[in-house]
């Protein structure tokens, strides 16, 4: 199936309540709720009201009713014929106003003090009507102004300071106009229009494009930029771009790609500018892309390996659209003599999109750098907690530390006693006797290494009769009785019982 128009999905859901798109039971709600007299406000003639909205959609009105409610919300005066907007329009300050629809009107004027009596308007619909100017300042007292529709109008000029102050505005769609030029330097540093993500530019009569400015777009703009339907002139840079909004998916090259068209000279038809790939006279080639990183007040140099032989010219382009050309630069930015361009005393302006241009004998190509500039006292080279430096850091003092615990932990078998363990006392248990093993003469010496017991001398045999190789061990002499501990390591009589093992 054929993609939709970004624009007829929101036309048709926002038609208007009671407009040609309302389901009938939505109708019939309205049509029996009580009148406004009993909440305090009259509902105009051939209008449909309903608590805060007010719909009059196909009433053959040629002028807004009055008197308005002042907590209407929402406004749907779509299919009429009202041509004119004036400042007075609405007598009184409509301050719960949030919703305004004047679609399908034959509006060819709108007052720059239109606006000014509802300052907390979030949708604007003026799409199919006779609109052929933006003026400077036509929307400027829309500070909350979200989604702004002017498609379908007869819109030639646009003022750039019509979009002043809307700081909030977040779809813009100018399709179906005659744009010739639409001033896209108002997006560059998103200062004015900070949180547009959608611009609908389609079917227009733009016949070139700003490429670098295009590449300063933010990215989530780029992937809602709508331009198919447009008398473009082939080229490679549009070619260029393109492709690269097709490599990287982006919605308005995926959607529209067989709107996506334009002209070569001489040519009776459009083209797809997809199509242009090795296609004579232009011969385009596909741009590559590289990323790179680095920090701020850091030099830099961006390198553009072209695979061509025997090139013409060369030059870069900004992230701003400034050309940096072979015989200097803009002072932070300067040629090479094999091409590079160097970026000295990097700045936060400076991370972009840098676009090398290379001019061949038969193909021309274009290099793509992405630039992202970090702030060092986060990520940068100078701060010495760094990730590789901190896990080095841990694996030496690791090592150290083993080394310490190897070599230097006192020997706790013999190093730490000067004398000798006193032997097993005389009145032991025959359990005693035959499981413990008799205790080590040679430990204790001072001055000598630790050694294992079964390194230093041969142990006694099992039951402790007989060494392997030597000769029988006497019994041991009786001695006084002692009391024996509990926790004596050497004897596994403090384990068991003390009742005889008879062998």
């Amino acid at each position: 199936p054929r993609p939709q128009h970004p624009c007829a999905a929101t036309g048709q859901s926002m038609g208007g309540v009671g407009g040609p798109g309302a389901p009938l039971p939505l109708l019939l709600a309205l049509a029996l709720l009580p009148p406004w007299g009993s909440a305090g406000g009259t509902c105009p003639p051939r209008c449909v009201c309903a608590s805060n909205i007010l719909s009059c959609s196909q009433a053959v009105l040629s002028a807004v009713p009055a008197p308005l409610p002042r907590f209407t919300a929402v406004l749907d005066l779509s299919h009429n014929n009202v041509s004119r907007l004036r400042a007075d329009w609405a007598p009184g300050r409509l301050a719960h106003l949030h919703a305004l629809l004047l679609s399908h009107n034959g509006l060819s004027f709108v007052s720059t003090e239109a606006f000014a009596h509802v300052p907390h308007l979030r949708h604007l619909d003026l799409s199919s009507n006779r609109l052929r100017a933006l003026e400077e300042n036509l929307f400027s007292d829309l500070a909350e102004l979200e989604v702004l529709l002017l498609y379908n109008n007869e819109i030639s000029v646009v003022d750039r300071t019509a979009f002043d102050n809307l700081g909030r505005l977040r779809k813009l769609y100018l399709g179906q106009n005659r744009i010739t030029r639409f001033p896209l330097e108002l997006l560059r540093d998103g200062s004015r229009l900070p949180q547009l993500a959608l611009l609908d530019l389609s079917a227009n009569r733009l016949r070139s494009l700003p490429v670098g400015e295009l590449q300063a777009l933010p990215a989530w703009l780029r992937d809602r930029l709508y331009l198919h339907g447009n008398p473009l002139v082939c080229d490679c840079p549009l070619f260029q771009l393109v492709a690269r909004g097709r490599r990287r998916r982006l919605s308005a090259v995926m959607d529209f790609q067989e709107e996506l068209r334009c002209w070569l000279p001489a040519a009776s038809a459009p083209v797809g500018i997809l199509a242009l790939a090795g296609r004579q006279p232009l011969n385009c080639s596909e741009a590559r892309e590289a990323v790179l990183e680095a920090h701020l007040g850091d030099t830099i140099t961006l390198s553009c390996d072209t695979r061509l032989r025997g090139v013409r010219s060369r030059h870069w382009v900004t992230p701003g659209g400034e050309r940096v050309l072979e015989e200097g630069g803009n002072g932070s930015a300067a040629l090479l003599a094999n091409g590079s361009l160097q970026l000295r005393a990097l700045r936060p302006e400076d991370a972009g999109t840098y676009a090398c241009w290379v001019a061949g004998p038969l193909l021309n190509e274009t290099l793509y750098v992405e630039l992202l500039v970090h702030n060092f006292t986060l990520h940068g080279p100078h701060d010495t907690l760094n990730t590789a430096y901190t896990t080095l850091v841990g694996c030496i003092l690791s090592v150290v530390l083993v080394l310490i615990y190897l070599y230097l932990t006192p020997c706790r078998c013999c190093c730490c006693r000067g004398t000798e363990k006193p032997p097993a006392p005389r009145d032991d248990s025959i359990n005693s006797s035959v499981l413990s093993t008799t205790p080590n003469h040679a430990a204790g010496v001072p001055g000598e290494p630790c050694r294992s017991r079964s390194a230093s001398t041969a142990g006694p045999g099992q039951n402790g009769r007989f060494k392997a190789g030597g000769t029988p061990q006497p019994p041991p002499r009786h001695g006084p009785k002692v009391q024996r501990k509990v926790s004596d390591p050497d004897s596994v009589s403090s384990v068991f019982s003390d009742t005889p093992i008879v062998v």
